[in-house]
């Protein structure tokens, strides 16, 4: 395997110079930050653990109608979907399990307390202007959750003169879209506000049931419901900052998100839902080399669950309501040009209530955490250790370092270790019958080595890693219960590639993951019959293409994304096929204000599954009409 990675590795660096000197390249936006990979911010191109942007011009080109839709396919990331629009969705980062992925909104930690997952299909990419991800552990500046990666989303933030905005859209499976806005500002503050709105009428989510011929026991919905699964989901965003004086800036976002979800089930098929995240951010900068921020957050997830006959009677079968309070404080001292120092400190406090009964229902933890960030000549060098203490778990140590080189005609060489932990949920701990209180956290180690190009016609980056993880959180047969009783190792190699080429904007991304299931021996002694399997639910080799390119007033896309085949069990019994989609779209902008936007998804009506018995969409067709007086 370490052969193959290397092989991969070599010829992505000897392919990719000679790919990106196409003649009519246009220029890479060098300038671009991000401040996920280091809580300050820092160019794209310097940071030391792989890094991707994806702005506003890109998600409205895109005309994604989903979040997971706009991640799907990217460097390190594959997505198990239950049944299309609105379904439960994971969200998987270089091979790590969904919940060992960190997931902020605008600074705040967000996802269920109780399932330790983030609804990514219940926030509206209207609402998003911004995302950064961040690939391998990043506990040493976040603490839990951040082994595979960590997904930071921007709502909107606007400045220059007020304006409104507006999208209206209709597409296949009785589609129905709606937003409005408007925001502007200027030196001395900025204010917006947005509203959004989604209905569908959905596909049949879910094909079998356990019972089926040749399903094994617990596959599929329990349930034999060939019908629509419909989905609803309506959103409000407000933000809004102030300078006051000089020196100090005050900030505020408040997103809600309520949904309606319908799926298969014979226990349960209908979710009412809701996501909200509130917090707000003091910054002060005193003297041009100290910033000080201060923030505070809350992120409430709450699900209520119904049995409906679809006759206009439903049983209420359960709620989990679930909140996350958050506030840090983070000091940033540039000692000089070369060397920043940066000291902060984090408290959470997590709750749950719900019907069902669990034997304890809050915890906090407090974090605190150094970082180091120094430039010498061609050399940077990063360093971070942190410590959570954590009102169950106790004291948990985590540290990264990394270290880059830029050399040639803007090559940049990097290298980095980090570890990283996850504290069991508490699903995992309390659940009546089901939980284990005396579970550890979850640990990881990880490696990286990658080499970029960022040239001003185009980019291109190639990582090579490998994170082994311990304790893993498994359900154990010989107690009925789930038990600290696997280990994993995960190698992978990605490949990224920007330019334009004749015109026409391409962007390339391709994975390749090697999850592999690496536990011995079993509690009882006896060996382990899964040791050496692929991890459940996680394809080997992901990837996507996206071209576009702007004629005049009208522009074209197109975006290939792709998977190959899983097993949806731990024993790699069940084998799901690889797929490939190709998506289209097009746009007119028959006024300065006002354009007419159309796609086609899946135009080769591929059928395939990310999880067993759940549908996907088939060709899909959508089209809206965007309206935003230019300034």
């Amino acid at each position: 395997m370490q052969s193959r990675i290397l092989a991969l590795a070599v010829a992505g660096i000897l392919s990719a110079p000679s790919l990106a000197v196409a003649e009519g390249a246009a220029a890479t936006d060098l300038d671009e930050v991000v401040v996920t990979a280091t809580r300050t911010e820092v160019a794209l191109a310097d940071s030391l653990f792989p890094a991707q942007v994806i702005d506003h011009d890109e998600i409205v080109r895109s005309q994604a109608r989903s979040l997971t839709d706009l991640l799907r396919g990217r460097a390190g990331i594959d997505i198990g979907n239950q049944g299309g629009p609105g379904k439960l969705s994971n969200v998987f980062m270089r091979g790590a399990e969904a919940d060992q992925v960190l997931v902020l909104v605008d600074g705040v930690r967000v996802g269920s307390v109780s399932a330790g997952l983030a609804a990514f299909q219940d926030l509206p990419v209207d609402q998003i202007n911004r995302i950064e991800i961040v690939r391998g552990p990043r506990s040493s500046l976040y603490g839990s959750e951040a082994i595979g990666g960590v997904i930071q989303i921007f709502t909107r933030r606007d400045d220059g003169a007020f304006s409104p905005r507006m999208r209206a859209g209709i597409g296949s499976h009785g589609l129905r879209e709606a937003s409005a806005g408007i925001g502007g500002g200027g030196e001395r503050g900025w204010f917006g506000a947005d509203v959004a709105y989604q209905r569908t009428d959905g596909i049949n989510a879910c094909r079998g049931t356990a019972s089926a011929p040749g399903a094994p026991f617990g596959a599929g919905c329990f349930a034999d419901e060939p019908d629509r699964d419909g989905y609803r989901n309506s959103s409000v965003n407000l933000r809004g900052g102030v300078r006051l004086g000089e020196t100090l800036e005050l900030q505020g976002n408040a997103l809600r998100a309520e949904s309606r979800n319908e799926f298969d089930g014979s226990f349960q098929n209908l979710a009412e839902n809701v996501q909200q995240v509130l917090g707000a951010k003091l910054a002060w900068t005193p003297t041009d080399r100290i910033d000080i921020t201060t923030q505070l957050g809350r992120n409430d997830d709450r699900s209520e669950n119904f049995l409906d006959d679809h006759a206009g009677s439903r049983v209420d079968t359960g709620h989990f309501y679930t909140s996350r309070e958050t506030a840090s404080l983070q000091a940033d001292f540039a000692v000089d040009a070369r060397n920043l120092l940066s000291a902060g400190a984090d408290w959470q406090h997590d709750a749950v209530e719900s019907n069902t009964a669990f034997d304890v229902t809050e915890r906090d933890n407090t974090g605190v955490f150094l970082e180091y960030q120094g430039k010498f000549g061609a050399h940077r060098l990063q360093a971070s250790v942190r410590n959570d203490d954590n009102e169950q778990f106790g004291s948990h140590t985590t540290g990264g370092i990394g270290y880059g080189l830029a050399f040639g005609d803007d090559y940049r060489l990097t290298a980095n270790y980090a570890t990283g932990f996850k504290a069991p949920t508490f699903n995992d701990l309390y659940y009546p019958f089901f939980g284990k209180p005396d579970l550890r956290p979850e640990e990881s180690k990880g490696y990286n080595v990658g080499i970029a190009q960022y040239a001003q016609r185009y980019s291109w980056t190639l990582n090579a890693y490998e994170t082994r993880i311990d304790d893993l959180i498994s359900y154990d047969s010989s107690i009925f219960l789930p038990n600290n009783i696997d280990q994993a190792r995960i190698r992978g190699v990605e490949l990224t590639f920007d330019t334009t080429l004749a015109g026409w904007d391409l962007s390339a991304q391709l994975s390749h993951t090697d999850p592999r299931n690496q536990t011995r021996h079993n509690p009882d002694g006896s060996d382990n019959a899964n040791r050496g399997n692929l991890l459940a639910r996680r394809a080997r080799n992901t990837g996507r293409v996206d071209v576009d390119r702007a004629f005049g007033k009208f522009a074209f896309g197109a975006s290939l994304k792709g998977a190959g085949h899983r097993f949806d069990d731990a024993a790699n019994a069940v084998r799901l096929g690889g797929y490939a989609t190709f998506d289209l779209r097009a746009s007119y902008a028959f006024h300065p204000d006002w354009t007419l936007e159309a796609r086609v998804d899946n135009a080769f009506d591929r059928d395939y599954e990310t999880v067993a018995w759940y549908n996907q969409p088939g060709r899909e067709y959508g089209l809206s009409l965007r309206w935003a007086p230019a300034r």
